[in-house]
């Protein structure tokens, strides 16, 4: 049904991002991964999956450039009067949004006129904690404290969300994963949130002078 297109080498900044043709779509199609983020001043379609993580969908309908990210967030935790790792790594989320925002700006978007969507923040795991509601409104806070118009959300429920977004118009395909017929997502999350943790202590480890 798709074809795999060579990457560009345009912006080594998504030299790692998957470019495939789909037959079903008019534009060529970027897969965007957790701890990804792609935009587009051409017209193209983004397609994700998200679980507990978060997308946000940022769109200038006037300068018809637009772009997600995909990351996700955790409030910082206390154990022993001390932060863990997983909730120092929280400001990955900050950093997600800025690299999203710049990048939008950078292909002539403008702040004022920019248009969010957010989806994802489900619940996939039987825990007392709710990482995904978390994820929702600290990205939800972030935005109206930053002034963005927020004109479409999506978050929570206990299902996956797949998602394909227009760069040039910002429209939204989304489907709710209703039946999984693998544990695909959940392993991604839980690989991504390792890699966050080991990152953080490979950071710990380094001494800046």
């Amino acid at each position: 049904m798709f074809s795999l297109e060579k990457k560009s080498a345009d912006n080594n900044a998504f030299s790692d991002i998957r470019m495939v043709v789909d037959g079903r779509f008019p534009h060529k199609v970027a897969q965007v991964l957790p701890g990804q983020y792609f935009a587009s001043k051409d017209p193209m379609i983004i397609y994700t999956i998200l679980g507990s993580c978060i997308s946000a969908c940022v769109n200038d309908p006037v300068a018809k450039v637009g772009g997600i990210n995909h990351f996700m967030l955790a409030k910082p935790q206390k154990k022993g009067g001390r932060k863990d790792s997983w909730g120092e790594s929280a400001r990955y989320g900050n950093y997600a949004m800025e690299l999203l925002l710049n990048e939008i700006m950078k292909l002539g978007g403008i702040k004022k006129r920019m248009e969010v969507k957010i989806f994802g923040g489900a619940k996939l795991y039987e825990s007392s904690q709710n990482v995904g509601q978390g994820n929702a409104e600290w990205v939800l806070n972030y935005l109206e404290t930053e002034g963005f118009n927020i004109v479409k959300r999506d978050v929570g429920d206990i299902y996956p969300r797949k998602i394909y977004y227009y760069t040039e118009t910002g429209r939204i395909l989304m489907k709710k994963i209703m039946r999984m017929r693998n544990k695909t997502i959940l392993v991604r999350e839980e690989e991504y949130k390792k890699s966050l943790i080991e990152k953080k202590e490979r950071d710990d480890d380094v001494i800046l002078f």
